[in-house]
This record gives structure tokens, C-alpha cells and sequence, in this order.
């Protein structure tokens, strides 16, 4: 199959782009290496797409209408992933309007480009952020109701309706991906996991912010894993949430990290503006339909990044 990636050197794209190669897809990496992390560390994680296989690499703005319309036309995929987009929460209030740029009129662009170029499925990678402020037990896809508490989230959740109107004008076949605190190696260096790692390597202390915080830790392959069987499911319109749905309190994380770092020491922060309070994935849906069932425990999947940050990282 002929599959598009955007965002492909990201941290999810990277993993992704490699599976695919080594299933025998023809897959297409378009990336314009924004430099929201180091630039370096994107062009690492392209060679570390290229050990799998051969692959072809664009280096595209897909803010540029004219010129994503182009690249498709030319490339005619029949599938596309679009992962390519401005992540974080906290840069997303002192800059959203670049979130508006990158998380929503670029997945414009992509979808029109699609819908044009006759693409049969369009996968778009979402949040859990989309589901805001919710409490008391996993949240299912049918709970997201716009009430968001980030520009991030509100990006990702007008970008999820974007999809909506573009598959009802084109009539691809639309697969919405709702990804919860993705983790693992080759991990976005912003997020708390890799800062953490990457502090108690150097002895260094590690900031905490509020207290009795849960996140639904999701190991990458698990991920990676949940978006390549959504590929081959036969529906016109569907939202997943991929998730490992055992929430993990930031105090259980931290008590994981000092079982391989003994000297591991934190210090408490003010909670911060646009954080939830927890997030918790209900995967009933994507086990049903996909088959999708998480395999790594966070014990395990903390124990395989730290040892990638041993190997990769210069720390």
C-alpha cells in the first residue's frame, strides 16, 4: 500500500514509518523538521527510519496549500497518516495561534489534498487532551464535548472536526486516533517521562506538579501497534482511543523511576495552567473492533527507555 505519513520524523512517526516499511508498504515521509525540539534529534530519528528500509522524504510546510496539493497529486496515496502538528500543552498558551496554523489549517490542507487526490483512508492522530477536565473512571469516545481547558486541545479537537466535514464532502474512509501520554524510546524530549530519565541520569531533581496527577502511560509499540491494525478495519467514520487505560499516579511513576534510581530526588511545583488532573482511556471500543490490547506494563516500558537513553542519548 501506498502510505502517506506527515510528521513522520516525529517521535510517533518515526516508530510508525519503520513498521511500515517493514510490512512492505511504500511509505512516504513529509516532515518540515519544525523546530519545536532539535532539528539534530529529528534527522537521528530519519536515520532511524532508513535502517528498515527504503523509504522517500519531503520536507514540506503543509501550511502551503499549493504545494502539499502538489506533493499529492504526484504521490496519489492511498492511505494517509497525519501525525504532523505543534504538541504541548503549556507553549500552546503563550503561542496559539501557531497552534492554529499547524494543528488546524495544515490538517485543512491535508485533508482537502486527500479528499482531491481520491485517497481511500485518512488516519488523524488525536488527544486525549480533547476530552478536558473529566473525573471518575475512563472516559469513552462519545464523552469529548469540546469542553477543553488548552489552545492545544481546543486545536485537536476543531482539527477532529475538520475531518468530519472533509470525509462527509470527499467520502474517505476517516479513522480518528486518540493517543494518551505516549511514551517509550525516541520520546518527545518535552514530555515529563523523557525529562525525568534524563534528570535522574544526570542525579539531578525532578519537578512535580501537583499532587495525586494520573496519566495513562502508553508505551509506543503499543501505540504503533493500535494505529497499524486501525489501518486495515473496514468503516467509514470511526474514533478510537488508544491508551493503556491503567492510569498511573505521578507518585506510583516517581516510586517506578527510584526502583532504578535509588538516589532520585523531586521537588514539588504549583500545578500548572492547562494541565488535567487525570486522564484515563477506555479501550473497550478498540479492543472490540481492532483487537487493540496493550502488551507493555509501565514497569517494563520505563525499564526499556531508560536503557535507550543509556544506548542513544548523550546525557
Amino acid at each position: 500500500m501506498k502510505v502517506l505519513i506527515t510528521g513522520g520524523a516525529g517521535f510517533i512517526g518515526c516508530h510508525l514509518s519503520r513498521r511500515f516499511i517493514e510490512k512492505g508498504h511504500e511509505v512516504t515521509v513529509v516532515d518540515m523538521l519544525h523546530p519545536y525540539y532539535s532539528i539534530e534529534r529529528k534527522k537521528r530519528q530519519l536515520f532511524f527510519i532508513e535502517e528498515a528500509g527504503n523509504f522517500s522524504f519531503y520536507q514540506l510546510n503543509l501550511l502551503d496549500e499549493e504545494k502539499t496539493m502538489q506533493l499529492f497529486k504526484e504521490l496519489k496515496p492511498e492511505a494517509v497518516v497525519h501525525l504532523a502538528a505543534i504538541p504541548g500543552v503549556a507553549p500552546s498558551l503563550k503561542q496559539p495561534l501557531e497552534y492554529v496554523d499547524y494543528d488546524i489549517k495544515a490538517t485543512i490542507n491535508a485533508l482537502k489534498a486527500a479528499g482531491e487526490t481520491g485517497t481511500k483512508h485518512v488516519l488523524f492522530a488525536s488527544s486525549s487532551s480533547v476530552y478536558g477536565n473529566q473525573h471518575g473512571g475512563p472516559v469513552k469516545e462519545e464523552m469529548a464535548t469540546g469542553q477543553v481547558v488548552s489552545p492545544y486541545a481546543a486545536a485537536k479537537y476543531s482539527a477532529e472536526s475538520f475531518c468530519q466535514a472533509y470525509q462527509h464532502l470527499y467520502g474517505f474512509q476517516l479513522t480518528i486516533l486518540r493517543f494518551f501520554t505516549v511514551y517509550g524510546p525516541w520520546g518527545r524530549p518535552d514530555m515529563a517521562m523523557a525529562k525525568f530519565i534524563k534528570k535522574a541520569l544526570k542525579d539531578q531533581e525532578i519537578p512535580l506538579y501537583g499532587t495525586h496527577t494520573t496519566r495513562d502511560y502508553t508505551y509506543i509499540e503499543d501505540i504503533i501497534n493500535g494505529i497499524e491494525a486501525s489501518m486495515y478495519h473496514e468503516h467509514e467514520t470511526e474514533i478510537f482511543n488508544l491508551g493503556s487505560s491503567y492510569p498511573v499516579a505521578i507518585e506510583q511513576l516517581v516510586s517506578i523511576l527510584t526502583d532504578h534510581f535509588p538516589k532520585l530526588k523531586s521537588i514539588q511545583k504549583g500545578k500548572r495552567a492547562g494541565d488535567v488532573n487525570h486522564t484515563w482511556a477506555d479501550i473497550s471500543k478498540a479492543n472490540k473492533l481492532l483487537g487493540y490490547k496493550p502488551q507493555v506494563t509501565i514497569e517494563e516500558g520505563i525499564r526499556r527507555t531508560i536503557e535507550w537513553f543509556k544506548a542513544y542519548e548523550a546525557y
